[in-house]
């Protein structure tokens, strides 16, 4: 790679991760609209297609289990899990870690088992969010207002969502999604400030030799 596509910086993986209902899904999207810098990473998954999905944009929708399963065994997936008792999601691994290497940053809107498994492969590369809800009232009346979605799975969501909030502390920053625009002002802040990392600034050591080579000789003359 030359001096000149050599990127500025290595790219950065943003996790952010909360209970079904908390706003996750609205404030990654509105990162991604107001960010063309930022891009989601796409996962697998045995789920469905929605009528509103496409697929390879919202999800690669695999056809079945074991077509999932020979990605697992093959080393392909950096991180899976099975998400509600029910469908498997994973994220393929070669697309990030390209990605990265080229400078470009790879949003994760993942639950709390596969951003662990995300933060313990790179963890040099995270920056993880967790979003929480400003009550369970709240995250009650987010789940109900879902017209697909009946009492019994909202419970099992609610009880998802207990065990979910109880891992908040292994995130490196914690969002209350009480007021939406805060939340996302927050989240972009968070964002910002992770791309200035020292540790994610290829560039910064010339510049630093540079402008001491530069003081030198000013100060020598």
């Amino acid at each position: 790679m030359s001096s000149e596509s050599t990127p500025k910086r290595r790219g950065l993986v943003l996790i952010v991760s909360s209970p079904s209902g908390a706003g996750k899904t609205t404030l990654t999207r509105a990162l991604l609209d107001k960010d063309n810098s930022l891009h989601l990473s796409v996962s697998v998954t045995t789920r469905p297609r929605r009528a509103n999905e496409v697929n390879g944009v919202h999800y690669h929708f695999l056809k079945s289990v074991r077509e999932f399963e020979m990605k697992r065994e093959a080393g392909e997936l950096l991180e899976w899990a099975q998400v509600h008792g029910e469908h498997f999601y994973g994220t393929p691994r070669e697309p990030v870690e390209k990605a990265l290497m080229e400078g470009r940053d790879v949003l994760f809107d993942i639950d709390v088992q596969g951003a662990a498994q995300v933060t313990k492969a790179m963890r040099r590369d995270v920056a993880s969010v967790f979003v929480l809800p400003p009550s369970v009232a709240e995250l009650h009346r987010r789940l109900q207002r879902r017209a697909a979605e009946d009492e019994t799975l909202i419970r099992r969501r609610l009880a998802t969502a207990r065990k979910e909030i109880a891992r908040w502390s292994e995130y490196d920053y914690v969002i209350v999604n009480d007021d939406l625009d805060r939340a996302f002002s927050d989240l972009r802040a968070i964002l910002s400030a992770e791309r200035q990392r020292r540790a994610r600034r290829v560039d910064l050591e010339p510049l630093v030799s540079r402008l001491d080579a530069d003081l030198a000789t000013l100060l020598d003359g």
